[in-house]
C-alpha cells in the first residue's frame, strides 16, 4: 500500500513537472522566452518532433490510472515495462543534458530521478 501511495505521489509530481515544461516549450515555440532553455534543444523533441514533456503528461497520467490495477499481473507488467522504458529514455536525456546540451535544468533532473525510482516502486508494489 505504501508503494502505491509513493507511485501516485511521484506521478503527481511528474505530471506537474511535465506540465511546467510543456508550457515552457509552447512559449519557446512562440519565441516568448526571455532566457535560453533546454526546451529549445533538438533533444527536447526527441520523438516525432513532439515535446518530451507531452509524453511525460501522458505517461504519468496513465501510470496513475494503472496504480489501482497493479494487483492484476497484466497491468503490473505493463506498468513495469512502461516505467523501465521511461527510465531508459531518461538515461539518454540525462546523458544529453550533461554532455551535449550542457544546460542546468532542475525540472529535468527531478523528472529523471522520478523515472529512475518508479521501476523499483512498481516492481515491489502488490
Amino acid at each position: 500500500m505504501i508503494q502505491r501511495g509513493a507511485i501516485l505521489a511521484l506521478c503527481a509530481l511528474g505530471f506537474y513537472l511535465s506540465a511546467f515544461m510543456y508550457r515552457k516549450s509552447q512559449r519557446a515555440s512562440r519565441h516568448a522566452l526571455s532566457e535560453p532553455s533546454v526546451v529549445e534543444s533538438p533533444r527536447a523533441r526527441a520523438v516525432a518532433g513532439l515535446p518530451n514533456s507531452a509524453f511525460g503528461l501522458v505517461y504519468y497520467a496513465a501510470l496513475a490510472v494503472a496504480v489501482p490495477l497493479l494487483g492484476w499481473p497484466p497491468a503490473h507488467w505493463a506498468a513495469l515495462a512502461a516505467s523501465i522504458a521511461a527510465a531508459a529514455f531518461s538515461l539518454y536525456l540525462a546523458h544529453s543534458l550533461l554532455f551535449v546540451t550542457r544546460m542546468p535544468c532542475v525540472y529535468c533532473w527531478t523528472s529523471h530521478a522520478l523515472n529512475w525510482a518508479l521501476p523499483f516502486l512498481i516492481a515491489t508494489a502488490t
